[in-house]
């Protein structure tokens, strides 16, 4: 989605050097990643507390997809066509997703309930095949590279034009585009037997490892825009997630009848049911991590555009400025996620997690904006005015080199 929203906004001081070489890693960024890997290889041997394991998890998940999002202010750059690899939410996108995303839901919900359910499940997860492997392996290449050597890292390149017979249902020819590394190579090959495995077995560990992909890379890639984006979003999301919950079966229907990865789950026994043959799981939507975590991410670019934080590329993801908006809506994420399960266990009944996250995340980043007396600069900050300052940084530069 291309962005058409533009408003103005104040920089509260000029941006710095952003020297990636003097800056040291942050502690609690390498920590969130280690804390994913862990959670994800101890789960399967030994039975972590369920609210325990879904904080924790969940947690470390937003901490490390919004510090990768901060190369979202990289705005300059570009694909080989001049479009942009950033993804920017419209306002009127926003105000549409939550009728987009009934549609798909209902849509779903009549395919299970007259179509057989095994067709479409294996429809749904060709799909899903396909998207986990491009997640698992933008996931796991940037690890791989830091244990092969230098030669892994060599680019390769495709750029072919195919004609096909029906140029007027598709632009004839199809210019395909493809640039990679040795290191993204053996990440899409394990990255299959992964896929592979997973639709062929179906063990709910590699569930979750394409699960916790679709977040990593969700929120890292794409951008909300703005602060009255994010807010209508969230607002039309708490009433659709209210909606689909408590006044009909459809999303928990369709959260029990599809079978993929679009959750996490969180074992509640390691011991086989003796009748159905299954572990006692939970389970928490992706949607309930990824879309606070749009807004979670936006947070954090604010904080790092009040303290100047450099948008020339490459952006350090590492660089360490003040975060009080990340932090306090991080906080309170975490709470009112605590909160949903507090319910949904005292009342034993699926609980919409939205009806606890959305006022959350919008009452924390907007107290703090009443109390630091900055609701103004929330309110304006776009991020296309990043991409203004790249592309002026970016000319400077080349009339210097020139």
């Amino acid at each position: 989605m291309a962005s058409t929203v533009k408003s103005s906004s104040a920089s509260t001081s000029s941006p710095t050097s952003n020297d990636t070489a003097t800056t040291p890693n942050n502690p609690y960024l390498i920590a969130s990643y280690v804390t994913i890997a862990c959670l994800w290889i101890v789960s399967q041997y030994i039975l972590i507390p369920y609210v325990v394991h879904v904080l924790l998890l969940t947690t470390a998940i937003l901490y490390a997809a919004c510090h990768a999002s901060l190369v979202l202010r990289e705005s300059a750059t570009t694909n080989n066509d001049g479009s942009s690899e950033k993804e920017t939410m419209r306002l009127e996108d926003a105000y549409q997703f939550p009728l987009v995303g009934s549609a798909s839901l209902f849509g779903l919900y009549l395919a299970f309930k007259f179509l057989n359910k095994a067709m479409v499940n294996k429809i749904i997860g060709a799909y899903f095949g396909v998207a986990g492997c491009l997640a698992m392996t933008m996931t796991m290449s940037p690890a791989i590279a830091k244990l092969t050597p230098q030669a892994m890292r060599k680019h390769y390149g495709v750029d072919k034009k195919f004609a096909h017979p029906v140029p007027m249902l598709l632009e004839s020819p199809i210019h395909f585009q493809l640039d990679f590394t040795g290191n993204d190579a053996l990440a899409f090959m394990i990255s299959v037997a992964i896929c592979v495995t997973y639709f062929t077995s179906k063990p709910w560990y590699l569930n979750n490892l394409m699960g916790i992909s679709f977040c990593l890379q969700g929120v890292s890639k794409f951008s909300l825009g703005t602060y009255k984006i994010g807010a209508i979003l969230l607002v039309g999301l708490f009433f659709y997630d209210i909606f689909w919950v408590f006044g009909t079966e459809v999303m928990v229907s369709v959260a029990k009848s599809l079978d993929g990865p679009i959750k996490i789950l969180f074992p509640r026994s390691l011991t086989r049911n003796a009748e159905t043959n299954l572990l006692d799981m939970s389970l928490l939507g992706l949607g309930d991590i990824v879309i606070p975590g749009f807004f979670l991410a936006l947070m954090l670019r604010f904080d790092a555009h009040r303290a100047g934080v450099s948008v020339v590329p490459p952006v350090n993801v590492h660089a360490d400025f003040d975060k009080p908006y990340f932090h306090a809506t991080l906080a309170a994420y975490f709470c009112g996620l605590g909160l949903t399960m507090f319910v949904m266990l005292t009342f034993n009944a699926a609980q919409p997690a939205l009806l606890y996250l959305v006022p959350a995340c919008l009452c924390s980043s907007m107290g703090l904006a009443l109390w630091r007396g900055e609701v103004a600069a929330l309110l304006e900050y776009s991020e296309e005015e990043e991409e203004e300052q790249v592309d002026a940084a970016g000319e400077k530069e080349s009339k210097k080199i020139n």
